[in-house]
Formats: C-alpha cells, structure tokens, sequence
C-alpha cells in the first residue's frame, strides 16, 4: 500500500496507531458459474483518528471495503485487524460484539424508527452500548440539543442524517464508517452534515471513513483513498485539512 501513496511527508505510523487493518483482502460474489470480483487482494491501514475520505465509481468496491472492516460482511479471503486481535478469525457472536463495543455507521439512508423521538432513537444504542454517552449528550456534539423530542417527520433530511450519526457515536466507537452520509442531501445541508462528522472526528477522536461520490469532500480529509475495479488505485495525503464549511458542489 504504501508505494501508492502520494502528497505531504508523515512520519511512520507505529504499529500502535493503527486503528483498522486489511491484509489481503478479495470478496468474489457468485451466481452460478459467474464469480464477481468486488474486491482484490486489498491491503489498507485506517490510523487512530485521522479522517478518510474513500473515493471511486460504483462498483470500485467502496462499500465492499467498508462492510468488511467494521464485520458486516467477511471476505473470501485475507484478513481485519482491530488493534491486536484478528477480526476475520471470530465466530458471528464476537462479529457482533465487536460491531456493537468499536464500530459506529452511517449509511445514505437514515433508518430512524418514525414512532420514536430523536433521543429515543438515540437511546437504541445508549441501552446496550458498555460505557455509553447518554442521548442528550450524543445529539449535543452534532448540534441538535434543541431537537430531543422531535420525531423523525418533524425534522429536516439534515437533521435526520444527524440523529443517525448521535446514534452511531452514543456508544464511544473507536470508528465511525459512513457510507455517502451526503448522498440523499443537497450540497447545503450536506455541508451540516459534514461538519458534524468533523466535529466526531475532531472533538471525539475518533476514527472517521466517509465513502463519496463527490471528489470536494476528500479535501477535508488526512488521507484520500481512491478504489477502481476492486482495487486501491491512489492514496493521497492532504497537506492541510480545508472545513467542512470552506466546500461547497
């Protein structure tokens, strides 16, 4: 992987910072005697607290990519690292555990219960997570302390997608996989979106990959991973992180 990357000098990354870790790894999806390749032989590091951008057309592989690292789905071969522990060598009770105690997602659509009120969706997690934020809190860091008893109808796509990122964040994960955040949102009220993602990442330290379509948004990120054809193809290095509020498509 790293002779792929491109951009501003670093030092080397300790073992120690590594969040997040393929080796590997290829997903071949079959349909009869049709074997689909989504993934091929990726190698990939995701370091504690920085922030991702992944970037390619449908069918790179993105999304493949993500489900794999945060133990949605397992690959046909290769191996997840989280910290020490191999995650691709678990039974699906470990998967869950480790879904449920390190991993947050957000996905394009926003998959709020509509008979519960912000802080009730929120509360889903809080109730299980171990050392959780209560779902005030939660709602606070992507500004929607105003709107805890507003159910989903009542809120904007906007602060719906924000609702979805206070429940992904509630139970303190060590990463956050987002999945187009911004996908069903015009460019403002993707931009509030994004600037809650930064604040997670900034404020909470955590690990934050967002998958996009939309090349602007890599220019907020530490890294820019870019996939083709189930392969990484480039991996950029920002010299400078630009605002969530400096983008605008």
């Amino acid at each position: 992987m790293n002779n792929l990357e491109t951009g501003s000098s670093s030092p080397e990354r300790s073992a120690a910072a590594v969040a997040l870790r393929g080796e590997g790894l290829s997903k071949v999806y079959r349909s009869g005697d049709v074997a689909v390749h989504a993934l091929r032989d990726v190698d990939i590091e995701l370091y504690r607290g920085e922030f991702v951008v992944l970037l390619g057309p449908s069918g790179s592989g993105k999304s493949t990519l993500l489900n794999i690292l945060g133990g949605l789905d397992v690959p046909s071969s290769g191996h997840v690292y989280f910290g020490d522990t191999e995650v691709t060598a678990r039974d699906e009770g470990a998967l869950t555990r480790f879904r449920r105690d390190h991993v947050g997602f957000v996905f394009q659509f926003y998959n709020l219960v509509p008979s519960l009120t912000a802080r009730e969706n929120v509360a889903l997690v809080t109730e299980i997570a171990r050392d959780p934020m209560t779902p005030e809190a939660a709602l606070e860091v992507v500004g929607l302390g105003q709107r805890l008893d507003h159910f989903p109808a009542e809120l904007s796509g906007g602060e719906q997608q924000r609702v979805a990122i206070a429940r992904a964040i509630a139970k303190r994960p060590d990463v956050l996989l987002c999945d187009e955040p911004t996908g069903a949102l015009d460019s403002v009220t993707g931009i509030l979106v994004l600037e809650a993602l930064e604040d997670v990442n900034r404020d909470l330290g955590t690990t934050t990959v967002v998958i996009t379509h939309n090349v602007t948004i890599g220019d907020m990120a530490d890294r820019v991973i870019r996939l083709a054809d189930g392969g990484i193809s480039e991996i950029t290095r920002n010299a400078q992180r630009r605002r969530a509020a400096e983008l605008s498509w």
